[in-house]
């Protein structure tokens, strides 16, 4: 049975989505990140970058959520947009693994966890955050779906991130980007979307912020230690 390594961050459900959906068997293994499993060498053996989420499907390791989701599209046959759309399938999910992910994260970061409030990076990834989302929200201004008039993997993979929309943005963030509010509640409502975010029922995930937590999530503030 696939493996399906995760957390509940945005880019592990987007995974989870898809697994759903597609009514592909797996195994859910936790990686609880603020605890640092990530980083043990068991889980690096999986993933070198030592981030969640991978699938071991066989013979078969994929790492990266964008990856994951290309690889279990293939393989099942399902959730691919048409053959003309294929180039704005892919186009726009770079655009969200490039751009909506990691201006998203980086905003929240700089906003919530950065132990100096440093308005220029905070200006800047807010402002790259907003540019990024509103361009989707344009996009979608004009069809109901990413693509393909129809629901595709794309669409799981915007989901993902815009669960995170109000944390990243502001709680009034989806006053201004409506049409992204009404595809995440046309998703949310779906039968796979509930049971993929039942997965936090089946394992306690550390919610605190502590030191351990911080040395795990962001090891680059070792650096800034007296020696």
């Amino acid at each position: 049975m696939l493996k399906f390594y995760y957390s509940l961050a945005p880019n592990p459900m987007k995974v989870a989505l898809f697994l759903e959906e597609a009514g592909l068997p797996y195994e859910a293994v936790p990686v609880d990140t603020r605890k640092g499993e990530q980083h043990a060498p068991a889980f690096t053996a999986l993933n070198p970058n030592a981030k969640v989420p991978v699938i071991v499907d066989g013979a078969n390791t994929v790492f990266d959520s964008s990856a994951i989701l290309l690889y279990l599209a293939e393989k099942s046959g399902q959730f691919l947009p048409d053959a003309a759309d294929r180039g704005a399938m892919l186009s726009w999910l770079m655009f969200t693994a490039s751009g909506i992910g990691p201006f998203s994260g980086q905003a929240v970061h700089f906003k919530h966890y950065a132990p100096e409030k440093l308005p220029y990076a905070i200006n800047r990834y807010d402002f790259e955050a907003w540019r990024h989302w509103k361009i989707l929200d344009a996009h979608l201004a004009k069809q109901p779906w990413m693509v393909s008039s129809r629901y595709t993997l794309l669409d799981m993979a915007v989901w993902g991130w815009a669960r995170a929309v109000p944390f990243a943005l502001g709680t009034e963030a989806w006053e201004q980007l409506p049409n992204v509010k009404r595809l995440f509640d046309a998703v949310t409502a779906r039968p796979a979307a509930q049971r993929a975010a039942a997965l936090k029922e089946r394992y306690t995930f550390k919610t605190e912020m502590d030191d351990e937590a911080k040395r795990a999530m962001f090891p680059q503030n070792e650096r800034l230690k007296p020696a």
